[in-house]
């Protein structure tokens, strides 16, 4: 059966749209960490922990991988996007374990990056990041052979790290904080439920729900996190 005119163009719309995407998450992480992190000779910023540059590392190869892994489906060569879906589930794994262990350490070394916000309050964020980043990541292996639902299920769980390079960048017409870096990182969301009724005129119940586990989050993290209950169970983790 001929593939219609209507369905090609649709195919390349796709593809651009999640090549864009992931190419948007890349530059923003860029962007965030380049004082800190890929930069930082030219900007003087202290030296890191071997924690920090293995974290660093782990984290940047996850966002490469996720590039390269939406160019080849992108180009056709799903074969050896299929091939190397198991490292990228190691590599997934690790940046679950890196980012919860780093988040933790930081903490109990008395870090928080946001000024004014107690150590243990703070950590409710990261840890709420890595706890929605391995929902998504993890429902989108289970949903591997549905296509549809496995390209928004990865393209989610990206969108869940991009809090923590967004919060890093400065914005002279937006206050600093939380309701700033998180409602920039809804911005890509938006884009996905634009995408969904552009060329679905509905949104699928993947953006939908992995969209409102993010958002979700956002505002639970921040009620939870200076709660006796939180701070009890924070200091027992960084003790």
């Amino acid at each position: 059966m001929a593939v219609s005119t209507a369905a090609i163009r649709t195919r390349r719309r796709t593809r651009r749209f999640y090549v864009g995407m992931a190419v948007a998450i890349a530059v923003t992480v860029f962007a965030g960490f380049s004082r800190t992190y890929f930069l930082k000779a030219y900007y003087g910023t202290p030296e890191l922990s071997r924690l920090l540059h293995l974290h660093g590392l782990v984290f940047t190869t996850w966002v490469l991988f996720f590039l390269a892994q939406t160019t080849l489906v992108a180009a056709g060569k799903t074969y050896i996007h299929r091939r190397m879906g198991v490292a990228g589930a190691v590599l997934a794994a690790l940046v679950l374990v890196l980012g919860t262990t780093t988040a933790i350490l930081r903490v109990k070394g008395g870090s928080a990056p946001i000024p004014g916000v107690p150590p243990l309050s703070f950590l409710a964020i990261p840890l709420f990041d890595m706890l929605v980043f391995g929902i998504l990541v993890g429902a989108a292996l289970y949903f591997r052979h549905r296509l549809e639902a496995h390209k928004r299920l990865m393209t989610l769980g990206m969108i869940a790290l991009t809090s923590a390079p967004i919060a890093r960048l400065h914005f002279p017409m937006l206050p600093p904080g939380p309701p700033t870096f998180f409602g920039l990182t809804d911005l890509f969301i938006v884009a996905m439920l634009v995408y969904d009724l552009a060329t679905r005129r509905r949104v699928h119940p993947a953006t939908i729900w992995g969209g409102l586990l993010i958002v979700a989050s956002q505002p639970l993290r921040l009620m939870i996190s200076g709660t006796p209950t939180w701070l009890a169970f924070a200091g027992w983790l960084t003790r």
